[in-house]
């Protein structure tokens, strides 16, 4: 028997694709759970990381807040000061305008002061002007003592011819109270009240130049009395002293009354008569030239006071009728 190759065709056989399709399948399953796996695996990581970053941010605002509290703490502090700034500034402001009121106010005040200042300088100048005039009147009246005590001075010195002593000491001279005061050595010996022939001499001269003097009224009518004081000095008991200068100024009055009966007829009510024993002592010394000078014989004359208040009483009676 002829063997036949027979060419058998296998029957194509169906295509079996579910196992590969399941491999595949699983394949891609297991990526995806690889990959979910994976997403799973990185959100844990992530999760953590924003957890801890969180945390952070929490942290971050918690410390922000506190700052923002201290903040907020100091800004209600800064707010309260500038309250309290704003209320002092406010009570300056017043103060300010009441003090600037009160400036206003003094410079009103000093204008009618300045006002009145002006108007009292002008009452001034003329009171000054007034009470200069008075002055110089009342300042004539004292020169004119001066005057008197000269006139009698330059009378006895023209009389005798000369105005010292063999000695060289005045005669007489005027002391810086207007008085006329006599060389006691040319009157009487020391302790002793009674006048030496050239004391009698020199008063005869004072009696000649008093009268010459008085019997001008206009000079008359400003005196009041001429006083003849006696002075001591501290040597001895100060009643004897005093004893001593009394009868001296007696002993000078007499005298001058004796040589020129005239005088005391005219003029013997103006005349008078003191003693001052050792208590107005012209130098403090106790040396026989200070005693020297302290034993005395001193000549004052004194102004009518009604002179003198006649004179004030003119100046009241001007200023009352400038006034009027």
């Amino acid at each position: 028997m002829k063997s036949r190759n027979r060419n058998f065709r296998k029957q194509e056989e169906p295509a079996h694709f579910w196992p590969s399709f399941t491999d595949v399948m699983s394949t891609i399953v297991l990526v995806l759970f690889f990959m979910i796996f994976l997403a799973y695996f990185q959100q844990i990581i992530s999760s953590a990381h924003w957890n801890q970053s969180l945390e952070q941010k929490k942290a971050e605002l918690a410390s922000t807040e506190d700052h923002l509290k201290k903040a907020g703490d100091e800004l209600n502090l800064k707010n309260l000061e500038i309250s309290k700034k704003e209320d002092a500034i406010r009570i300056m402001q017043n103060e300010a305008e009441k003090l600037q009121a009160e400036v206003e106010q003094g410079k009103q005040e000093l204008t009618i002061s300045l006002e009145k200042l002006s108007e009292q300088e002008k009452i001034i100048a003329n009171s000054n002007q007034e009470l200069a005039t008075l002055r110089a009147k009342l300042q004539n009246i004292s020169v004119l003592r001066v005057n008197i005590l000269q006139q009698v001075k330059a009378s006895i010195e023209d009389e005798i011819g000369t105005s010292t002593t063999p000695s060289g000491e005045p005669l007489v001279a005027i002391d810086n109270n207007a008085n006329l005061v006599i060389n006691n050595s040319l009157l009487f010996a020391k302790k002793k009240s009674d006048i030496s022939f050239e004391g009698q001499a020199l008063l005869s001269r004072f009696a000649v130049a008093f009268e010459k003097i008085l019997d001008d009224a206009s000079i008359r009518e400003y005196i009041d009395a001429i006083n003849i004081e006696g002075h001591a000095d501290i040597d001895g008991d100060f009643q004897d002293n005093y004893n001593l200068s009394c009868q001296r100024a007696y002993a000078v009055i007499n005298t001058m009354m004796e040589k020129n009966p005239s005088l005391e007829y005219k003029y013997g009510a103006y005349f008078a008569a003191t003693g001052f024993s050792e208590f107005r002592p012209i130098d403090q010394g106790t040396s026989e030239a200070a005693m020297a000078k302290n034993r005395r014989i001193q000549i004052s004359i004194t102004i009518k006071d009604s002179h003198v208040q006649k004179i004030i009483q003119e100046y009241l009676d001007e200023v009352s009728a400038g006034e009027g």
